[in-house]
């Protein structure tokens, strides 16, 4: 076994922060009293098998279900009888002994029912994991038109997904209201899709391509570095030897879009395995729907593909090796811009082309006979070059990154007490070239290219050590701390704590605290605010964002309608020491973008509550309130941050019918107010919260229909059933090239209803 063995199981076998990536296979100092944990796994594909019931023969009351990952946890009985039985629809009832390790059992597949495919329901909270951590399954992608990342959390009230502009089509993310950039986005728990890729990186990886999601709020591990400030997003990719032989998924929709993609693997040997994931979209189609001249969403194609290896000796040696390319090109605007056209000119447009490369090689090797001892060497390196151009400006920028991290993992007397400790060095080179389309004549040429170019090199060597207690019963205890030294900026020091503690058989209480520290990009992070006429106004020596995050949460597992619920709230506070902010409001015609200022705060309060139950057989339903405070200071004043609404409202139902031939979803979202800036040229200066404008409030209704046959499903679906549109999205279309030009203040729907239709087939 290696740390590339999936997230989820190592949390079952450890407890360790889940992102971990070596493995630790969990034993107990003592075995009469410490609960029994393991895995179940299909005995013909070696993946887990989710909602499998295990249950002691001795009691038979006392039972668990497996999780996403096929993991469980089970309290002992007073009975000196441990044996265990462990069943699942469509395999074979298998009887086990409980010993003092961790069991993996593997099922056989009955052979009555060899050709019916039976996934199981987990629950979406994990119970196992240290941290506030939620998954979205693969299942759950194919709910909606899950064609790339940012689409993968329409069914998800954790992750708000908005759209930065109303004519570059770039899209971001928030987590706990604050800005995707506080997010550390990982791809198989190594950083990925981070700097200068911000404004477009939710779409550089396929929906087809993820395996699973997983959402963590608060501080995680120090393992992954230091830039979590929010949380983290875990993107799982298709595993070479687990997925399917081959996967084809073609999508198209009403906006003359269409996706196509194309997943492939094969075992080349017993050792050695592979997966070929390819992906294109294209659409050509000029779509007008509010009349204002701007296309609704711009003219883009995307060449993405990716190729993993995977090698398993046998003798604790595993190695993974990825490589991936990209290339896209955007096109928006007017609907009579073409590119090459001068800028000012007729017709005002964008443009965006993307080349970017990326690698990886993962290695580990656990000691024979110690199954909990493992090295591992984890490498990544990526090239991202873009040019742009948002009307007369021009942003071009190319950033080089490389990572490499060396962990080792071993315990202290017994498996009680677990910990990792390694190095790490980071090197990122970014430069960025920012042209206004503006001139003055008492600069010099070098002055001229002081403020037209953005180069930086930062070099971060560094060393982090987390130490993990898990008593026999209900308490996991991980804390960590990291120093990293900065080329410019000095020493880093990053602690993290996360705490489980379970009261009661299905409660599970949860506290998360710990430090973070980013470098901003100030320009690729407000790249929606280049589709306006304000002008950049970027302060000179900017200082890396500190913030300190705060917070936990509450789950409780439940029985009704004679079936599992799940009940989670939780609370964060995040609040800033420094903060790169952009402020649109205090001069309209202006973006400032600077230090927070000496005395003034900027912080995010997130409280959310969530029910998922299944109130008759076949339905699931989940409901979520969501409450956030995000606010920071504007010369002297504390407002709200622009665009982040106050309260949110979700509702997800979805019905199957027996093994899963019809499917159907609807989601509904609620969003309340939210604040806006006042548009460039309107002579509006900083003044009183009572002087904000807000766009209203607004819900969406999305909904899908799926039929599955043997080896293919075909699926539609409608999203924005109801048509609604934001009023006036582009301010000042009839002149973009004039003082009083926004697109940036973007809070709904754009085009309105959108339909779509897609195929997907599959050979096991």
């Amino acid at each position: 076994m290696s740390f590339l063995s999936r997230p989820g199981r190592l949390a079952a076998a450890t407890g360790l922060v889940l992102g971990s990536t070596l493995p630790v296979i969990a034993q107990t100092p003592d075995a009469s009293v410490a609960p029994v944990r393991g895995q179940v796994l299909d005995g013909t594909t070696n993946t887990p098998v989710p909602g499998a019931v295990v249950r002691w023969l001795s009691a038979p009351t006392e039972a668990a279900t497996t999780d996403t990952q096929g993991s469980f946890s089970l309290v002992r009985p007073a009975s000196p009888d441990t044996r265990l039985i462990i069943n699942f629809l469509g395999y074979q009832a298998d009887t086990v002994q409980a010993s003092g390790g961790y069991l993996r059992v593997s099922l056989r597949r009955s052979q009555e029912l060899g050709e019916v495919k039976v996934e199981g329901r987990a629950p979406s909270y994990s119970g196992l994991t240290p941290t506030n951590t939620q998954v979205i399954t693969s299942r759950d992608l194919t709910k909606s038109a899950c064609c790339n990342l940012a689409e993968s959390f329409e069914t998800n009230a954790s992750v708000e997904v908005s759209t930065t502009d109303a004519v570059s089509g770039a899209k971001q993310i928030q987590l706990l209201g604050l800005d995707g950039a506080y997010s550390l986005l990982t791809i198989d728990n190594l950083p990925a899709l981070r700097g200068l890729s911000t404004p477009y990186r939710l779409g550089y990886l396929a929906g087809p391509w993820i395996e699973s999601i997983d959402i963590i709020k608060g501080m995680g591990s120090v393992v992954n570095g230091y830039e979590s400030i929010a949380g983290q997003v875990n993107v799982r990719l298709k595993e070479p030897d687990k997925t399917d032989r081959l996967l084809f998924n073609a999508y198209g929709n009403d906006l003359g879009k269409f996706d196509v993609n194309l997943n492939l693997a094969t075992r080349v040997s017993k050792k050695v395995s592979t997966a070929l994931l390819l992906h294109t979209d294209h659409l050509g189609r000029r779509v007008d729907r509010n009349n204002d001249t701007f296309l609704d969403l711009p003219l883009a194609t995307q060449f993405n593909l990716f190729n993993k290896w995977k090698y398993m000796s046998g003798k604790g040696l595993v190695t993974e090796v990825g490589l991936g390319a990209l290339r896209e090109t955007r096109q928006g605007g007017q609907l009579g811009y073409r590119e090459g056209q001068a800028q000012p000119g007729a017709f005002y447009g964008t443009t965006q082309e993307t080349d970017r490369y990326t690698g990886y090689a993962k290695t580990s090797y656990t000691w024979p006979g110690r199954p909990y001892q493992s090295l591992g060497l984890l490498l990544s390196g990526t090239s991202h070059d873009f040019t742009s151009r948002y009307g007369p400006r021009t942003y071009d920028g190319t950033q080089t990154t490389g990572l490499a991290t060396l962990l080792f993992q071993s315990i202290i007397g017994t498996t009680a007490h677990t910990y990792r400790a390694g190095l790490s060095f980071l090197h990122d080179d970014f430069r960025e070239v920012f042209r206004t389309g503006f001139t003055y004549a008492t600069e010099t040429p070098a002055e001229r290219y002081a403020r037209e170019h953005r180069n930086r090199l930062e070099q971060v060597p560094g060393a982090f050590a987390e130490y993990t207690y898990q008593n026999a019963r209900n308490l996991t205890v991980v804390t960590g701390l990291r120093l990293d030294y900065h080329n410019l900026y000095g020493w880093f020091l990053t602690p993290r704590l996360n705490v489980k503690y379970d009261p009661a058989k299905n409660t599970v209480l949860r506290l998360a605290a710990g430090r973070g520290q980013r470098t901003a990009n100030p320009i690729a992070e407000n790249a929606g605010m280049l589709v306006s006429s304000r002008d950049f106004v970027i302060s000179p020596n900017l200082r890396p964002e500190t913030a300190w995050n705060v917070g936990g949460s509450f789950t409780q597992y439940f029985n009704a309608f004679g079936r599992p619920g799940t009940f989670i709230t939780d609370y964060y506070h995040t609040e800033f020491q420094n903060q790169v902010v952009a402020d649109p409001y205090s001069v309209a015609s202006y973006l400032l973008i600077g230090n927070l200022e000496a005395g003034g705060r900027s912080f995010s309060r997130s409280f959310q509550t969530e029910v998922q139950v299944e109130p008759v057989k076949g339905l699931q339903a989940k409901a979520a309130y969501k409450y956030l405070d995000v606010q920071t200071t504007y010369i002297g004043e504390l407002l709200p941050r622009v665009l982040t609404p106050r309260h949110r409202l979700f509702l997800n139902l979805g019905y199957a019918t027996a093994f899963d031939k019809w499917r159907a979803d609807v989601t509904v979202q609620g969003f309340g107010r939210r604040p806006l800036a006042h548009a460039p040229g309107s002579g509006h200066q900083h003044g009183a919260e009572s002087g904000l404008m807000y766009a209203p409030r607004y819900a969406l209704l999305n909904t899908q229909l799926t039929r599955a046959f043997k080896r293919f499903e075909v699926y539609a679906g409608v999203e924005n059933l109801t048509n609604y549109r934001q009023p006036n999205p582009i301010e000042g279309a009839y002149a973009p090239f004039g003082p009083n030009f926004d697109a940036a203040m973007i809070w709904g729907p754009v085009y309105g209803r959108m339909t779509y239709a897609g195929l997907r087939f599959t050979l096991q």
